[in-house]
């Protein structure tokens, strides 16, 4: 199959700033500043960052004071949400912070929603309070959030400042087909979280095409989709990295999370055979391999879906083996 295809498409990245095991957090930030640097050099379009919450090995749950970081130690890569859980926050302070971003940082903040906690139910309630019915009103608070951003919004009794008449691009994330129909409603660009949740990625992004309607923002349906990406030298050699991976997923699975762990010759001592099924079903769109592997894989992923841009995520221990996973992946679309 040709790779000519992926000579045109946008790559990213989406960043959890995960923490592995004998690390903190501080490191994680460390690694992510240094990472967004690489990849800016390697001619990746957008560097994004994940909400979530009460996950030992996910960092990111401060989402835009990390943007801040990573937009402040970088020159031209486009930062944003991968996503903001809009029903975690008003609006308004959404509008806010996000206007102060773009504000120093013109022209390279994208704003990706979702509308899920991010979280287990306990830590929703923890997080929502009274709200803990907000994704009930996702679509009429990004419409609140657009009003925000209007330069219409001048004489209202509540402005957004910084924010009020800023250009920032709101993306509508999604898992599940819901979110494809508000995105379509809404002339929205549409970021699918294939990472983790495969299962409805193919019907949602037919349901978003289908049902597209053009906006000022937008005059075509335009889908990105999220992977997971484990590349190395060798075919051998990714596979052992991507056990670090399929344990932190087994962690999902189990309900027994930690931090990221060392990867390991072989996973038969570790999973059962259901625990195996299952994190396999889960990590359905994840392209591991070396340069030649990757390539053929993406291209028929490419093909088959025809998505315009192509997100990587890369849970690897190893920083400077993480390194190398993105410069090859960013090596398959040249």
């Amino acid at each position: 199959m040709s790779t000519t295809k992926l000579q045109h498409i946008p790559f990213s990245v989406l960043d959890l700033a995960t923490v592995v095991e004998g690390q903190t957090p501080a490191d994680s930030f460390k690694h992510s500043l240094e990472l967004a640097r690489h990849v800016e050099q390697l001619g990746y379009t957008r560097y994004w960052l994940a909400e979530h919450h009460n996950m030992p090995s996910v960092a990111s749950s401060a989402t835009a004071v990390l943007i801040g970081y990573i937009a402040g130690g970088t020159q031209t890569i486009r930062v944003g949400s991968g996503g903001i859980m809009l029903p975690n926050h008003a609006p308004l302070i959404v509008a806010e912070q996000f206007g102060t971003l773009e504000s120093l940082y013109p022209g390279r903040i994208d704003l990706g929603l979702g509308r899920a906690p991010g979280t287990d139910q306990l830590t929703a309630l923890a997080i929502r309070g009274e709200n803990m019915h907000g994704a009930h009103h996702f679509p009429s608070d990004i419409r609140r959030l657009q009003q925000f951003f209007s330069e219409d919004n001048f004489d209202s009794k509540v402005r957004a400042i910084p924010g009020e008449g800023l250009d920032i691009p709101i993306w509508v994330l999604g898992s599940s087909t819901d979110s494809a129909r508000v995105a379509a409603a809404m002339g929205l660009p549409y970021a699918f979280a294939s990472h983790f949740a495969p299962t409805y990625f193919m019907e949602a992004i037919k349901l978003y095409r289908d049902n597209f309607q053009p906006s000022e923002h937008l005059s075509q349906p335009y889908v990105l989709a999220c992977v997971n990406v484990i590349a190395a030298d060798t075919d051998q050699e990714a596979e052992r990295l991507s056990t670090s991976v399929k344990r932190m997923f087994m962690g999902i699975v189990t309900g027994r999370r930690s931090l990221l762990q060392p990867p390991v010759d072989s996973m038969d001592n570790i999973w059962n055979i259901y625990e195996e099924q299952a994190v396999n079903q889960m990590l359905t769109y994840s392209f591991i391999g070396g340069p030649g592997k990757l390539a053929h894989d993406l291209s028929a992923f490419a093909e088959k879906t025809g998505v315009n841009e192509i997100m990587a995520t890369s849970h690897i221990y190893d920083h400077q083996a993480r390194l190398k996973s993105y410069q090859l992946f960013s090596e398959v679309f040249k």
